[in-house]
């Protein structure tokens, strides 16, 4: 009879794993896919106060929330630092997320002048703008294929007050904007406005591009929200 406690030990054991891991595999996987606005370039200690780590504590234990994002990152293939071509797009491919979370567009906006700062040397990546909406597409049918029911997420890139490095807040409001609306529609997303809620609000991007703390907790509210 004592000979059973072992068994029946081992037994419990390899119960309480099993469950464990399947509470593990249970978890809603997010994956945050952008530039340096998600990456949390700028922040003070962006490990804990980019906006996908502050989305990661709104959403909580049940939510496996991953910052993928690449400063500098472009949409377009032919912009200066395509997305597609890192290997952080491979991990969140890899990753196989329920929830996908796109914002990318801003850096796609580069061109010297319109009233952007320090824009003597920027890239010309918006000359390319005509591959931006087949990228786009390109990219979710990717993300579609790692997992069929991940849920889409396109979001509308924030303000800038008024741009820097090229990035122009008027090329994103009247031209980047309109085209992730498309995109959205074609393929069936759901659309997410970052940008309306902190229009107005310079002071939350000290750099005129980038949120800091307060502008990231802005954004992962209303992710959070959608």
């Amino acid at each position: 009879m004592p000979k059973l406690f072992p068994s029946l030990f081992c037994g419990l054991f390899i119960g309480f794993y099993l469950f464990a891991g399947d509470q593990a595999r249970s978890s809603v996987r997010v994956a945050c896919v952008g530039d340096s606005i998600t990456y949390g370039a700028g922040l003070s200690g962006r490990e804990t106060n980019s906006y996908p780590a502050q989305l990661g504590r709104l959403l909580g234990a049940n939510y496996d929330t991953r910052n993928f994002g690449v400063s500098g990152a472009t949409m377009l293939r032919h912009g200066d630092l395509p997305y597609m071509l890192r290997g952080e797009y491979t991990n969140a491919l890899d990753f196989a997320p329920d929830i996908v979370v796109i914002l990318l567009g801003t850096n796609d906006s580069k061109h010297r002048g319109d009233g952007s700062l320090d824009s003597e040397k920027a890239p010309d990546n918006w000359r390319n703008q005509a591959g931006y909406l087949p990228d786009y597409e390109s990219m979710v049918t990717a993300f579609r294929r790692t997992n069929p029911r991940v849920k889409v997420f396109v979001c509308l890139p924030p303000p800038c007050f008024p741009g820097r490095w090229g990035i122009n807040d008027r090329t994103i409001h009247e031209e980047v904007i309109p085209l992730i609306r498309q995109v959205a529609g074609d393929v069936h997303a759901t659309v997410i406005d970052l940008n309306t809620p902190l229009a107005g609000k310079a002071e939350l991007f000290p750099d005129t591009v980038h949120p800091d703390i307060a502008g990231c907790r802005s954004m992962a509210t209303v992710v959070y929200h959608a």
